[in-house]
């Protein structure tokens, strides 16, 4: 059985950080897909609108979400994911600037299985990213692979 690509559903309104993140897992092997506001996301995630075609805008892996985003927070996103049965099983971690605790607090409230935060230097960055990627492909994809 031919197993599916890993897909990462990276949620992300700076157009910077979105080719930075893109960039940093030009070695890794998976699949991006690049929404930029919350309504993007949600609309992904529930096939809806402009993602209504199953065979395009498949089930992710793991969603990369950025807490502070157009249209629906990133919070919010991760209160939809983490309630819905259908979507709670997907890794969702946040990456964002905000090292506050209110923030990482709230983030891990809701269920987020990782907060990270986003890092000036790309090196360090593009390390901690790809140790992400392998924890939640390699590791864990075994575990949630049956479950997309």
């Amino acid at each position: 059985m031919k197993q599916k690509p890993f897909l990462i559903l990276h949620v992300e309104d700076e157009p910077a950080h979105a080719v930075m993140v893109r960039r940093a897992l030009v070695s890794f092997p998976c699949q991006i897909q690049h929404v930029t506001d919350g309504q993007q996301a949600l609309d992904y995630l529930y096939r809806l609108r402009d993602y209504q075609d199953p065979t395009t805008s498949l089930r992710p892996n793991l969603v990369i979400l950025d807490l502070n985003l157009p249209k629906i927070s990133g919070l919010d996103i991760l209160r939809a994911i983490k309630t819905d049965p259908d979507l709670m099983s997907i890794p969702t971690v946040i990456l964002s600037t905000s090292s506050a605790h209110v923030d990482l607090r709230e983030a891990y409230n809701r269920h987020a299985n990782g907060y990270a935060l986003k890092i000036g230097n790309f090196e360090k960055q593009k390390k901690m990213l790809n140790a992400l990627a392998l924890y939640w492909s390699e590791y864990n994809f075994a575990e949630t692979s049956s479950l997309c």
